[in-house]
């Protein structure tokens, strides 16, 4: 490994030249192969452009917009976009933040601190909001309440409204879902929200600037914007279905005045006054500048045009899963993603690595309650020209994956996870589990021993795993210069 601070400077070529040694280890970004992570419209030229503007940028500092006014300029009209193609008005305002986690964060925030009188302010959320929730709850130390959906995978009215009480000050709906991709049923959540006099936020961070193309290309969707009569904000990154580099989300409210608790401000002390609207203080102008110059560049028809390639090719995809005999849809395929289950005779995380043998790169989704474990999709613009080529893999990949049979995990070591608890772990457990599981080289093209494991123990102890080794992971490195 290089040194970050060697004695004496290196050369640009150099330098470099290790970056992009390092980039040969990672999964590829480009060609329609991954289905997790990155988001890629197949346009020649695009990450070009954005590198350029994201150079002429990078040195401005969000901190202040009175000393860059450029950035503001840029954030404003990001935002009027966003509101533009969400259903927003006149009265719209929002905020650029880092990503989706940020924006929600600081929706649970706006809706928290628009509740000062209360002790402990409550969240609910159906089973199937995105993670970052929780996040927002712990650093927030709000409440959470999570109510089971129904058997569509939906949040369920009826469930939801029961689990709002007179200290709930935000109810949250999903549209597109992260696990399922399907759309809860936003019209009438929200009514329920305002029926009781409670903020309503949609979570369109994955499939929010896909979803009303896809409704203008003929998809069967239902309303989930500030359209909406009761919600009252709304997330979107523009680092997912916009195509923009990573580092860009728009949080929405319908109005100043909902949008006024999520700020903060500080004077009482000897140096400046901080006031930020988001979390960051200091942050570069490089994100936003490559937004501006990669949503002006692909424009409204672009987009759409894009959102029918993902559409193309979630329809080829999801007609393999359903020809391919030993797995099965799991949820409707209605917006951007494909999410498969297996039969029985065919081991779901075996079958993700036989599909990464083959150079699908997907995400295994752990069982959950009665849901079992699944493969989730992400679709992109650039999958529809291989999407034939996975449909034939995929048989093959089920193929192999009943030749193979279940993952095999010792006896022992189920025995000894499952006697197991999260105040058990330590880094030395964690690091003789890794290497058990030959995960000790770095190599993790082989999970599925892994992965069932996982699977195998309850959430809290698949917590404290995971962050045991990722702290492992996390280790300063020794220079070999």
């Amino acid at each position: 490994m290089f040194e970050a601070l060697p004695e004496q400077g290196v050369s640009g070529a150099q330098i470099l030249g290790e970056l992009g040694e390092l980039r040969r280890a990672d999964l590829p970004t480009h060609g329609g192969r991954l289905f997790a992570y990155v988001y890629d419209p197949a346009l020649d030229g695009l990450d070009e452009l954005a590198q350029a503007a994201y150079a002429i940028s990078a040195h401005v500092n969000g901190l202040d917009p009175t000393a860059f006014p450029s950035l503001l300029a840029m954030e404003n009209a990001l935002v009027g976009a966003a509101a533009r193609l969400l259903g927003g008005d006149a009265q719209t305002v929002g905020s650029v933040t880092s990503g989706g986690t940020e924006s929600l964060i600081l929706a649970v925030k706006a809706a928290r601190d628009s509740r000062p009188e209360l002790a402990t302010p409550r969240l609910v959320i159906p089973s199937t909001a995105h993670a970052a929730f929780a996040k927002a709850a712990h650093y927030l130390r709000v409440a959470l309440d999570v109510v089971p959906v129904g058997a569509d995978l939906r949040a369920d009215p009826e469930a939801m409204a029961a689990a709002i009480t007179a200290d709930t000050v935000l109810v949250v709906g999903s549209a597109p879902s992260y696990a399922h991709g399907v759309v809860d049923p936003i019209p009438r959540l929200a009514a329920i929200a305002a029926e009781r006099g409670v903020r309503f936020h949609v979570d369109a961070c994955f499939g929010g600037w896909v979803l009303p193309y896809l409704k203008r290309l003929g998809a069967d969707l239902p309303p989930f914007d500030l359209s909406v009569p009761g919600v009252t904000s709304i997330s979107v990154d523009l680092h997912k279905y916009a195509y923009a580099p990573k580092g860009v989300s728009i949080l929405l409210h319908r109005t100043e005045e909902l949008r006024l608790p999520q700020y903060f401000a500080f004077a009482g002390w000897p140096g400046y006054t901080m006031i930020n609207p988001i979390v960051s203080s200091t942050r570069s102008g490089g994100p936003i500048a490559a937004a501006v110059a990669t949503l002006r560049h692909i424009g409204d028809a672009g987009y759409l045009e894009l959102a029918r390639s993902t559409q193309d090719a979630v329809s080829t995809l999801a007609a393999a899963v359903t020809d391919t005999d030993g797995v099965r849809l799991f949820a409707p395929p209605e917006a951007s993603v494909v999410c498969l289950a297996a039969d029985p005779g065919v081991d779901i995380f075996v079958l993700a690595d036989e599909l990464a043998a083959r150079g699908w790169h997907t995400q295994p989704q752990m069982s959950f309650g009665d849901l079992p474990a699944t493969i989730h999709l992400t679709v992109t613009a650039a999958v529809a020209p291989t999407a034939k080529e996975f449909a034939a893999d995929l048989a093959a990949a089920v193929v192999a994956t009943r030749d193979r049979g279940p993952a095999q995990l010792p006896a022992p070591l189920l025995e000894a996870a499952g006697a197991l608890t999260p105040e058990m772990i330590t880094p030395q457990l964690v690091a003789g589990l890794a290497e058990g599981l030959g995960l000790g080289g770095g190599d993790f093209t082989q999970m599925a021993a892994v992965n069932s494991l996982l699977d195998a123990v309850p959430p809290a102890l698949r917590e404290a795993l995971l962050t045991g080794f990722l702290s492992l992971l996390q280790r300063p490195s020794q220079s070999t210069e």
